[in-house]
């Protein structure tokens, strides 16, 4: 197998948390390689064209100097771009998409595109580095520190480390969700439509010649860049049951039913949703299937439910989390600002890897409760600054002392005393 070549910082997925660990990585003095296996970056934030990437600046302040650089290079293209509808950036994903390269080579970031993670290369229980699939076959690279930012936990789990996934008991997965963004809309009209609880009145009309369509849905009612459009957020395979993205007959399964019943939402809205769907069109659908929860690593320490709702603060704290527990379409209930301690993003018994964004060490509950981009972009800040250190120094991420990570973090700007808070401007 070739070598395609070496790199200090590793960071496997290009989503928030990883584009988050990249440039702290970077800026942290360390060369550095983010890989992403899709043709843009910005995860979820990409894909699920224009819903708000929340979290942000919580109560209006800044969390930090990578979300301000993201946030910064979006906002330098203009209004068309997006702009802040209080916590949220709320953008044209295909000005994002730009915004985050521009940022990623300001810091001195090396990335690639099309590019996936399909093993982790070892030397006993240290991980040195990752098998990538290209064109040109299968090729190595090595790294003095790893980040797994995947979403799913990809590198944790070649590492052979162990993770955890579902629900504890009976192992139920949060519901997928395709985003769809609709056009031709009169979007002050859908927007007091839904208030009134529009869609609640069209679902047992429309559900016998549309079958597919979910109980509720949920359009993104702030300002948006993309004039007479709308996005719709909803159940998605709820109704069809737990199904695993990790596998491979599933998430082809949740793809196909999720892509019919964006037409049947579609059609349902024209048909049924009265004067402001009469000349609805289906604009676009995003370019995969968005996924809440699969394999989270099983870390020093797992975040838990009683964290979330009562606030936790540890000593380690090198992140903390806001916004509200979801359980996309199951369960919505109020958190409290919590803290994110280094252990949740170091995996049990393998070194030189940290995880960083929906894959860090959590229960269920608490892996929905900090789901948020701004949240996975934060722990993926000081999982990138601690990898950049630990290659740096010649040592295991574990063996750093936190309190030097803490000093990093707050040097970038991070506020790491707001873990407790009540969320009282949330609503």
């Amino acid at each position: 197998m070739s070598t395609y070549g070496e790199t200090d910082v590793l960071v496997a997925g290009g989503g928030p948390a990883g584009m988050g660990a990249a440039l702290a990585a970077a800026r942290g003095g360390a060369k550095t390689l983010l890989l992403e296996r899709h043709a843009f970056f910005g995860g979820v934030a990409s894909h699920a064209l224009g819903m708000p990437i929340n979290q942000m600046r919580p109560a209006d302040r800044a969390r930090g100097a990578i979300h301000e650089m993201v946030i910064e290079h979006v906002l330098a293209y203009g209004p068309e771009a997006g702009g802040m509808v209080r916590h949220a950036l709320v953008c044209n994903v295909d000005y994002l998409r730009v915004a985050v390269m521009d940022a990623l080579e300001s810091a001195g970031v090396d990335y690639l595109l099309h590019t996936q993670v399909i093993d982790a290369l070892m030397d006993g229980n240290r991980i040195t580095g990752a098998v990538i699939a290209t064109k040109q076959g299968p090729a190595e690279i090595l790294a003095k520190s790893v980040v797994d930012a995947t979403g799913d936990a990809d590198v944790t789990f070649f590492s052979g480390a162990e993770t955890l996934k579902g629900r504890d008991g009976d192992g139920f997965l949060s519901p997928m969700t395709l985003l769809l963004m609709i056009t031709n809309v009169d979007v002050d009209g859908a927007r007091a439509w839904q208030r009134d609880g529009g869609y609640r009145g069209i679902v047992d009309q429309a559900r016998e010649k549309y079958p597919l369509i979910p109980q509720s849905i949920h359009f993104e009612l702030g300002p948006f860049p993309i004039r007479n459009a709308l996005v719709i957020n909803h159940g998605g395979t709820k109704a069809r049951g737990s199904l695993d993205a990790s596998l491979p007959e599933e998430i082809t399964e949740a793809e196909r039913y999720s892509r019919r019943q964006a037409i049947q939402i579609t059609n349902a809205l024209r048909e049924f949703g009265g004067p402001a769907f009469a000349n609805v069109q289906l604009a676009a659908t995003g370019p995969q299937i968005g996924v809440r929860e699969t394999r989270r690593i099983k870390g020093e320490y797992v975040l838990t439910e009683e964290d979330a709702l009562s606030g936790q603060r540890f000593d380690d704290v090198i992140a903390w989390r806001s916004g509200w527990l979801d359980i996309g379409f199951v369960r919505f209930d109020k958190m409290k600002i919590h803290d994110v301690p280094y252990r949740a993003l170091l995996p049990e018994k393998v070194d030189g890897l940290l995880a960083a964004g929906r894959c860090i060490s959590a229960t269920h509950v608490a892996a929905s409760a900090g789901k948020s981009m701004g949240n996975c972009m934060a722990t993926g800040h000081a999982a990138g600054l601690a990898a950049a250190m630990a290659a740096g120094r010649g040592c295991a991420p574990r063996d750093l002392p936190v309190a030097d990570i803490q000093a990093a973090l707050t040097a970038d700007g991070v506020d790491l005393t707001r873990g407790g808070s009540d969320q009282d401007w949330l609503t």
